[in-house]
């Protein structure tokens, strides 16, 4: 069986697809996150959690940075015929640990 990270890859060679939250996440104006960003993070960024049992398909959350080293977080789902992306973010500090990868404790 093809693992997660490689779906996410092959998909995203098809097509990225925006849903409207993700839209809504990257162009709220305290963040401003590009297109181009998220695709970086979606060819070149780490897999830091996996959702194989997620409601709208087995899912990930991949960790990247934008030029200005920016830590940017992306929840996308691989479909036939293009990489859904569920949301876009960029991670609170006071949420994750100083590298971005692991959800602190409440």
């Amino acid at each position: 069986m093809t693992d997660i990270r490689e779906l996410v890859r092959q998909a995203a060679q098809k097509n990225l697809l925006f849903l409207p939250h993700a839209i809504r996440q990257m162009s709220r104006p305290e963040r401003m996150i590009r297109a181009n960003d998220v695709e970086k993070v979606v060819q070149e960024g780490e897999m830091i959690e996996d959702y194989p049992e997620d409601q709208r398909g087995h899912s990930c959350l991949l960790l990247g940075f934008d030029a200005q080293q920016r830590p940017i977080h992306v929840v996308c789902s691989p479909k036939e015929d293009y990489l859904a992306i569920i949301t876009v973010y960029l991670p609170h500090p006071n949420k994750w640990n100083p590298h971005f990868k692991q959800r602190l404790s409440p």
